[in-house]
């Protein structure tokens, strides 16, 4: 493959993408886009079926989800005393981590439609400043403490944020806290405003250990829980006797 052809990702009108590679000097041609697919074999795609075409470093979908659940098991039996194998202090601690990359490529592909204003105006660092207030506290607050304090006042709980909910689905709703948190800004425009970028998140699941049942965050983790106990019971068991263990008591 050539140096001078660029890896893109064309996204179609029904919906559908191919990948590829173009000579971004000449690669339409006759109202179709022209490009090489993974099979080394020229595609020509017609102009009015194209969504977008984006200018990519790597193919594939960049956004990962891990998630590690600490078991609250009872501590072990020491001189003796026999171990309570069997019983949990509580919910698991899960974390979760969470990287995702962020393109403005198809707003300023239509830089006149109305929702793609703000993404023409300073690119995605508007929402890159909602992830960051997750983690700082708002300017009024930071003054009305420091009013306190020349006052005399002093302030010994130290600063509250709002509460933080992870949404990943309807089924997966959960209120969090972050622990971790990376940005790597990848490509600009001509006013330095990030158009792509990389987010890397960890975050701690709270759960009513950390907040209480009575707590709108409490009542939130106890709904997630019970849909997971609902979701558990969809999976099929498998009886014991199949296993050859049939007949205990």
């Amino acid at each position: 493959m050539p140096s001078t052809h660029k890896k893109v990702i064309v996204r179609k009108v029904d919906r559908d993408t191919v990948n590829g590679h173009v000579a971004p000097s000449h690669f339409v041609r006759d109202g179709k886009l022209e490009l090489q697919n993974a099979s080394d074999r020229v595609a020509a795609i017609a102009l009015t079926d194209i969504k977008c075409v984006s200018f990519v470093r790597e193919f594939g979908a960049s956004d990962s989800l891990s998630r590690t659940l600490q078991i609250q098991s009872m501590p072990g039996g020491q001189d003796g005393v026999r171990v309570d194998a069997l019983r949990l202090r509580g919910p698991a601690i899960e974390t979760i981590k969470l990287e995702a990359e962020l393109d403005a490529t198809d707003q300023l592909a239509l830089p006149t439609k109305p929702e793609s204003k703000s993404f023409v105006q300073f690119g995605l660092q508007p929402q890159l400043a909602q992830l960051e207030m997750l983690i700082n506290p708002t300017v009024e607050t930071l003054i009305a403490d420091d009013n306190m304090a020349n006052a005399g006042t002093l302030e010994i709980i130290p600063l509250e944020q709002p509460l933080t909910l992870f949404v990943w689905s309807k089924n997966r709703v959960v209120p969090v806290r972050l622990t971790e948190f990376s940005i790597t800004e990848e490509a600009f425009d001509t006013s330095l405003n990030p158009i792509r970028a990389k987010v890397s998140l960890g975050m701690r699941v709270l759960n009513v250990d950390d907040i209480g049942f009575s707590t709108p965050g409490g009542h939130i983790f106890m709904a997630y829980l019970n849909k997971k106990q609902q979701l558990a019971s969809q999976a099929t068991s498998v009886a014991l006797s199949v296993l050859g263990l049939g007949g205990l008591p």
